[in-house]
């Protein structure tokens, strides 16, 4: 046990700055497939170091010790720290277990409560409509993928704006993009710094969408309208839905209709490609380190159980 093992926990800290410079100067598409994939490896990388500090201190309790079959002492490059660094994590590992249960619970019930709720309603197509005041609009994953809005939503906007935001929840559904956002909520769960790379990726998924629903619809403005309008009437209200399920009026509504009313630029391949370079020198190198110190704890076992390095 080295202190390489902390660069996995330590490098998600540095994909805060580095996630919103990607989404700024890579297309949106490109930035959710990156910084999703980033932040699932940085939170599987710091599950993997945290469980590298946990089993030196659980093989030095007898009754593991036997269950390992060790024949001598374990032996680690920090004998004094063994203990204390176990404790903490495995302490860090039942508070994640605990999060992780605990919201999936809570996910599961407002999924199929969603899905229930659009069954209800009138269908047109893909198209669900709930009875209900409150302006909401989303794209529901499932059997078929649904597109949910509200009477409320309806009432809020006019018949254009109505089919512009409809594109954009097609856009949701058609990309995908809940998978990007279990993923992206999954890993927040699993280390706190990844919580801000979270609604990073959030914002990508909105990016993404409202430029696929752009080119659909022809006509930027009408979609910044759209989703303008949509985001103020259903600002007081309460959506139910999950937390991974896309909606046109999740993220920074303001920075969304900015970037729509911009001329699109084309991005700077060199700097887009430098930050997608440090992402991806990021996560390489915390993976690189858990999976070194990994494969050096296994090391270590084989010697305490007889088995001597040839």
């Amino acid at each position: 046990m080295t202190a390489l093992l902390l660069l996995p926990l330590v490098l998600p800290f540095a994909l805060r700055p580095v996630a919103r410079r990607a989404l700024e100067r890579l297309a949106p598409g490109t930035a959710l497939w990156l910084l999703t994939g980033s932040a699932v490896v940085a939170a599987c990388c710091s599950l993997a170091a945290l469980g590298a500090f946990v089993l030196p201190g659980l093989l030095r309790v007898p009754l593991f010790a036997a269950l390992g079959e060790l024949v001598h002492p374990l032996r680690t490059s920090a004998d004094g720290l063994v203990v204390p660094a176990a404790v903490l994590s495995a302490g860090a590992l039942a508070v994640c277990a605990w999060s992780l249960v605990r919201w999936a619970l809570r996910q599961s019930r407002a999924f199929r409560a969603a899905r229930t709720e659009a069954g209800r309603g009138p269908v047109a197509g893909d198209l669900c409509v709930v009875d209900s005041p409150h302006p909401d609009a989303y794209a529901l994953p499932g059997r078929p993928h649904r597109i949910v809005v509200t009477a409320g939503m309806l009432r809020s906007l006019d018949a254009a704006e109505r089919e512009a935001l409809f594109a954009h929840e097609r856009a949701h559904n058609a990309g995908g993009h809940h998978h990007f956002l279990l993923a992206a909520e999954l890993a927040a769960r699993c280390h706190p710094a990844l919580r801000p790379v979270r609604d990073t990726i959030r914002l990508a998924a909105e990016r993404a969408a409202d430029e696929a629903a752009a080119t659909a619809v022809g006509d930027r403005r009408l979609l910044a309208r759209a989703i303008a309008r949509a985001a103020l009437a259903g600002q007081s209200a309460r959506s139910g839905r999950p937390d991974f399920v896309p909606g046109a009026t999740t993220g920074p509504v303001p920075h969304r209709v900015k970037a729509l009313l911009a001329n699109p630029r084309p991005a700077h391949r060199t700097a887009a490609c430098g930050l997608a370079a440090l992402l991806v020198a990021c996560v390489t190198l915390s993976a690189a380190a858990s999976a070194t110190e990994m494969i050096d704890v296994h090391h270590r076992v084989e010697v305490a159980q007889g088995e001597e390095a040839r």
